[in-house]
């Protein structure tokens, strides 16, 4: 997915990243909030109390904000960022994304397994292709041209996918539109910003999981 991505055709409240000076829709951000200590805290769920400062969703911008004290500006006060402030949050939003695609599963929505999504595909529009990111390009490469542009999810790795399943891994699925699509499609665009950098080794190189 499009890192820190953001679908500006989307109306709704816009925010500016304090690392970039870059106003957006709040789908491609991630908010922090300070807590009564004064520390800087992750608010991916966007409901804690005070001021928020608005990072966009990628690594090096967070990594960024806390090194050069971008975040006491925002927040117009003392601010302390934790060591290793962006490693929680995507670590955080990892587990969103996990327990969204659950969601969709538990709802009906999902359909897993390289020949059922590739079936499902062929009936219709999706609401979301998900791929492994360590899965084998070859099945990626047959699946997404028959998403008629669906957004494709790649941000979790077969393991993770798989968590969301009930399963050791999980390569592919496809998720129906409406419901809680639409929060994965949401988490997978924000955590693609911080392992868009990550080289993922190819399933077959490496001995991993395949299609």
């Amino acid at each position: 997915m499009t890192r820190g991505g953001r679908r500006k055709e989307r109306d709704g409240p816009e925010r500016r990243c304090v690392a970039t000076g870059a106003s957006g829709p709040t789908e491609g951000l991630i908010r922090f909030a300070l807590s009564p200590e004064g520390v800087v805290t992750p608010d991916l769920a966007e409901r804690l109390p005070g001021r928020g400062v608005w990072v966009t969703s990628r690594r090096d911008l967070v990594e960024k904000a806390a090194r050069k004290g971008l975040f006491a500006r925002g927040f117009k006060a003392q601010a302390k960022a934790p060591d290793g402030l962006a490693q929680m949050v995507e670590a955080a939003l990892a587990q969103r994304l996990i327990e969204a695609v659950a969601l969709a599963r538990k709802a009906g929505l999902a359909t897993n397994g390289f020949e059922k999504v590739k079936a499902r595909l062929k009936q219709g529009r999706v609401g979301a292709l998900l791929e492994a990111s360590d899965g084998s390009a070859q099945g990626r490469a047959k699946l997404t041209p028959l998403a008629a542009g669906a957004p494709v999810v790649d941000s979790l790795a077969a393991a993770e996918l798989g968590l969301a399943f009930g399963r050791d891994f999980v390569i592919h699925a496809a998720l129906e539109a409406g419901g809680v699509t639409d929060r994965v499609v949401r988490e997978g665009l924000r955590l693609s910003g911080f392992r868009a950098d990550e080289a993922a080794p190819d399933a077959a190189a490496a001995g991993g999981p395949r299609a």
